[in-house]
């Protein structure tokens, strides 16, 4: 390795550990947790499931699907109560209120107005807080409370579903995609002063969030656009890579790419999974597949990887397992668990959960072999279609209306 390079490398390295240094071995601060990849190192599973969970508290918060943020004693909610997006903050030991900020925001309106609320997770970095709502509008708040800057690129212009994607912050910037197909783009502001930085604006989004990657020292932000995936350089916005990802009849492009090493794993219903790695060439990238599976096809959920194999549930709602090196289909447990494949399933200390829309919690062993349910607990009456946010010992879900908090022994 030449001196440049290892040079690169090392700076690098040093500011993940720096990033790292930053987050609590409990936070969940962004959407997927710590790293966007649906890990949660710091929780701590009970020997044996009971079989019901009591919420230890239960706070109104108001509509919507966007999972929480969880950093130190605190927990970020974004939601909408009557014709306002709120962001409220929590005190994460007994959901009691500590400051919330509120605007006005446009109505979700045509066939997503079943779910009225922002979808969108909040980003929490460097002392700050970032939120997307449903029209695309992206906001900035310090942690008292304070709004820093807030701005509408493309107002009154959505996907047919309003805006699904969940902010990430790298290096100071807060990076979004937002408007709709044919009329979008990818942007990054400046994440103190709310200033533009760059933008991509090749194609428009559809409901997918975007992951972090590292190829020769270079960052890449990698995701799912409307018709497409793509890697651009977190520095600039520069287009490094892209391969065409269209869509197939009633499907959408709504996972987020799980990145491991120089390897992206993407996915989409009707299209399956495919897996590509990225290399440097020449004074660019290029992406070179390496296996696809057309058995198994995420729809409207991310699987985890968990020691080389992926863990999900299909578009139809079947938890899956395949070999994450091979595209292999290792097995598919023939349990619907919600016919339209919404679910989030985490990776959450020795074993492995899943929240369905149904929100029965399943609990199940991270077996290569076979499906193996350790647990089925009911956590709500009302849907969820936010991520359980798994922590120490506790649990927190957001339903339709509220923010509980369970325990496990």
């Amino acid at each position: 390795m030449n001196n440049t390079k290892r040079g690169r490398t090392m700076v690098v390295a040093c500011a993940v550990l720096i990033g790292a240094a930053s987050v609590g071995a409990q936070d969940w601060p962004q959407w997927r947790g710590a790293n966007r990849d649906g890990k949660a190192a710091g929780f701590t599973a009970p020997e044996k499931w009971p079989a019901q969970l009591a919420p230890q508290w239960k706070a109104t918060v108001g509509t919507g699907d966007a999972t929480p943020a969880l950093v130190g004693d605190k927990l970020y909610v974004f939601s909408r109560q009557g014709d306002e997006e709120v962001l409220s903050c929590l005190n994460a030991a007994d959901g009691k209120e500590v400051w919330k900020d509120k605007y006005t925001a446009q109505a979700v309106s045509g066939p997503a107005a079943r779910h009225p609320g922002p979808r969108s997770s909040p980003a929490v970095a460097d002392g700050k807080i970032v939120t997307l709502g449903v029209a695309g509008v992206v906001s900035c708040w310090d942690t008292s409370g304070k709004l820093l800057w807030r701005k509408d690129p493309f107002p009154k212009v959505t996907p047919r579903f309003f805006t699904s994607m969940s902010p990430i912050v790298v290096a100071g910037k807060a990076i979004v995609h937002v408007g709709a197909a044919g009329n979008g783009a990818i942007i990054a502001f400046d994440l103190a002063s709310g200033d533009e930085k760059w933008r991509w604006g090749a194609e428009g989004p559809d409901y997918g969030s975007p992951a972090l990657m590292t190829v020769d020292g270079v960052q890449q932000i990698v995701t799912l656009t409307e018709k497409s995936i793509v890697g651009l350089t977190a520095a600039d916005g520069k287009q490094a890579w892209l391969l065409p990802f269209p869509i197939q009849g009633r499907a959408y492009n709504a996972p987020t790419p799980i990145i491991d090493g120089q390897t992206v794993i993407y996915m989409g219903s009707g299209r399956g999974i495919r897996a590509v790695k990225i290399e440097k060439k020449g004074e660019g990238f290029a992406a070179g597949e390496l296996w696809s599976n057309p058995e198994v096809a995420p729809q409207y959920n991310t699987p985890v990887l968990r020691d080389g194999i992926l863990f999900g549930l299909s578009d139809k709602g079947n938890l899956f397992c395949v070999d994450a090196k091979t595209g292999k289909t290792a097995w598919i447990d023939q349990t619907k668990r919600d016919g339209s494949g919404f679910g989030a399933v985490v990776s959450a200390g020795s074993c492995l959960m899943v929240l369905p829309s149904s929100s029965e919690l399943t609990v199940f062993k991270p077996d290569a072999k076979q499906y193996q349910e350790v647990a089925k607990i009911k956590v709500s009456d009302t849907q969820s279609y936010a991520s359980p946010v798994p922590a120490g010992r506790r649990i927190f879900v957001k339903d339709q209306e509220s923010v509980l908090m369970l325990t496990v022994q």
